[in-house]
């Protein structure tokens, strides 16, 4: 035996979407219902567990050795439900080491991460059955009846649909193996495996959650809504204030016409007015900000040993492979500025809502601020967050051979500065000699490193900074100016892509190389990890250009053909090397007894004893790739004993 392909059907009373895996199973009425699998492409057999049959003991055996393969659409689910099944305990899973991912490998070609959209794309002979959906809403979820109460659907209550519900498991291993045998050609590199690997064990390990904080910080928002919302009765005497229909009636009463009660709306009118339109608006304003969405959401997630797990999603992003966020979504946390951050986090913990809302002028404010500081290390240990300074302008510099940026780098100048004083040839320094000039430079920075222009830094909220209409276009100009090699780069990469598209001819621009193979334009990166697009063809834009698509995910996750030029594929280059440079320092902190708990964008958050050395750890992350030679990395760090955005 050297491959088995898996697919499972289980129940649990728990919400599988909302907790995600590791709490799914960690519910007392989990069970695997079906076990499909077939050994080395053989014939699928379907074990039905529900009606008493085994999982042969050679099958059992063979999930533990590290010699055979185990193969998964999502290969996730079925290792942490067959932990469990073993009898394994929360917080121990089977080693992901021998465990690889059908998913993932479509993911690294530009496929969807669903089994049904990825068999239709490639056109496998057999497809997931449609009927899935439906059979497992039956016999896999709970059913809420109309008294309120919860009735689980068993074999026995529907014969017919059971075998089908069987005939549906046996499909999807059928699938899975047709996706393995399409993609046969494009293997999934050893190293890139061992990035999965590690994720995987990243995830199993989980972040310790401080429950008691997170459930007195969604009483603190109940509390101040419940307030909010009396006053505002109090006021208008409106049966709902929340209402935009009856809030806006009550304004025209008093004598305010609005069209539009949006947050930006809202904020304006409150500018405008005085009296009881003031503080009506001003306590809409207050309740709108009022969302502990992701407190709910830990709570919904966290195991019974106080860890979230499953937060990271390994190629999340399929157009670059960079991870993305789930369940918490830890890649979208709100950032903290609050100089009593542990003072505001202490009486939230403690109950005192009273005096949250006395010496704070927000509670929905520090409710959000204080969000991350909702992970918390095991005791006796610190969390030592570490990350990497500048890394896309550092990666963008060192691509495009845009010296001037590589010397700040090398004096650990600040690039916000050096910008500013690049484009409008005056020394800035932050808080010193044109220091008001940084924040343009800051903003020319985030805002027009890919292509972007006037309507980037109106998106990036430039107007709001202080930036008048009429210094916006000036800016880009300026930053272009300052920053031929970059534009340069966005052009060649455009041209290199088309040719390779045009004749199919391997094509090469800054240590990038385009090759066109079996309908997919690959992008090599210096890592030697491919970038894929699907099905590239050149057309038309709408203004008139020649310009490349393929086909991908696109708006509402559906498969379609999408639009790419220059300076679009230059940011997913360097957004996708950017990956590449976190996934290795990951596992050099690994390899050298870092246990990493989370990591957020280009940031590691390691659990470890009190003792351990933050220098120490952001010289291991902070190493340069052999493959990225000239390339200048720099890892800063800080310790907390919650996290929080130092």
């Amino acid at each position: 035996m050297n491959d088995i392909y898996i697919d499972l059907e289980t129940y649990s009373s728990v919400n599988l979407t909302k907790s995600g895996v590791y709490k799914y199973v960690d519910s007392a009425d989990f069970e695997i219902l079906l076990f499909g699998y077939s050994i080395d492409s053989a014939p699928v057999e379907v074990v039905d567990l529900a009606m008493g049959e085994q999982i042969p003991t050679a099958v059992i055996t063979a999930l533990t050795d590290p010699n055979v393969r185990k193969w998964a659409f999502n290969a996730q689910f079925e290792r942490v439900c067959l932990s469990k099944h073993l009898g394994l305990p929360t917080g121990i899973y089977l080693d992901p080491s021998s465990w690889y991912c059908t998913m993932v490998w479509g993911a690294t070609l530009g496929l969807p991460l669903s089994l049904e959209t990825v068999g239709a794309v490639l056109g496998l002979e057999k497809q997931k059955l449609k009927e899935g959906k439906d059979l497992i809403r039956y016999f896999c979820t709970p059913v809420k009846q109309k008294d309120g109460t919860y009735k689980r659907h068993y074999y026995s209550d529907a014969p017919d649909k059971w075998n089908l519900f069987k005939a549906y498991n046996k499909r999807d291993v059928e699938t899975e193996i047709g996706i393995h045998e399409k993609l046969h050609k494009f293997p999934v590199s050893d190293s890139e495996w061992v990035n999965y690997h590690l994720d995987q064990k990243i995830n199993d390990r989980g972040i310790m959650i401080d429950i008691h904080f997170v459930r007195r910080a969604i009483d603190c928002d109940e509390q101040f809504r419940d307030t909010h919302m009396q006053k505002a009765r109090l006021l208008t005497n409106l049966e709902n204030p929340n209402s935009p229909t009856q809030l806006k009636d009550w304004l025209s009463e008093q004598g305010v016409e609005v069209e539009s009660l949006s947050k930006a709306a809202v904020k304006d009118l409150i500018d405008e007015s005085e009296g009881d339109v003031k503080d009506a608006l001003t306590l809409r304003q207050e309740l709108a900000k009022s969302s502990v969405k992701k407190f709910v959401a830990m709570e919904t997630v966290v195991c019974s040993d106080n860890r979230a797990r499953g937060l990271i999603q390994f190629y999340g992003a399929n157009r670059t492979g960079r991870y993305a966020g789930r369940l918490v979504q830890v890649q979208n946390l709100p950032q903290n500025h609050l100089p009593d951050l542990e003072l505001a986090r202490e009486l939230v913990r403690s109950d005192n809502f009273d005096m949250v809302e006395l010496l704070f002028p927000s509670v929905p404010n520090v409710l959000s601020e204080l969000i991350r500081t909702a992970f918390i290390p095991k005791r006796n240990n610190r969390f030592f967050v570490a990350d990497f300074s500048a890394i896309e302008a550092r990666v963008i510099a060192w691509m495009a051979g845009e010296d001037w940026r590589q010397n700040v780098f090398a004096e650990g100048g600040d690039i916000y500065c050096a910008s500013a004083s690049e484009m409008f040839n005056v020394p800035v320094q932050k808080n010193g000699i044109n220091g008001h000039l940084r924040q343009k430079g800051k903003i020319a920075e985030l805002a027009l490193g890919y292509g972007g222009s006037v309507g980037a830094l109106k998106a990036m909220g430039a107007l709001n900074m202080g930036l008048k209409e009429e210094e916006l276009q000036p800016l880009v100009t300026a930053w272009r100016n300052s920053n031929p090699h970059i534009v340069k780069m966005w052009w060649d990469v455009d041209r290199a892509a088309k040719e390779c598209i045009s004749t199919k001819k391997t094509t090469r621009t800054h240590g990038v190389v385009f090759t066109y193979q079996s309908g997919i334009l690959f992008v090599t990166l210096p890592s030697g990890r491919n970038l894929c697009y699907v099905k590239p063809k050149l057309g038309t834009n709408i203004f008139g250009s020649e310009s490349i698509t393929y086909e991908g995910i696109g708006e509402q996750k559906k498969w379609c053909r999408l639009e790419s030029y220059g300076p679009k594929l230059v940011e997913n280059i360097v957004q996708g090397t950017a990956r590449d440079i976190l996934a290795e320092s990951m596992i050099r902190l690994n390899d050298h007894g870092y246990n990493i708990v989370m990591h957020v964008h280009d940031e590691a958050v390691i659990e470890a004893p009190k003792d351990a050395s933050l220098e120490d750890i952001c010289s291991v992350m902070g190493q340069t790739p052999e493959w990225a030679k000239g390339l200048l990395l720099r890892a800063d760090g800080y310790v907390c004993d919650f996290y929080k955005k130092d």
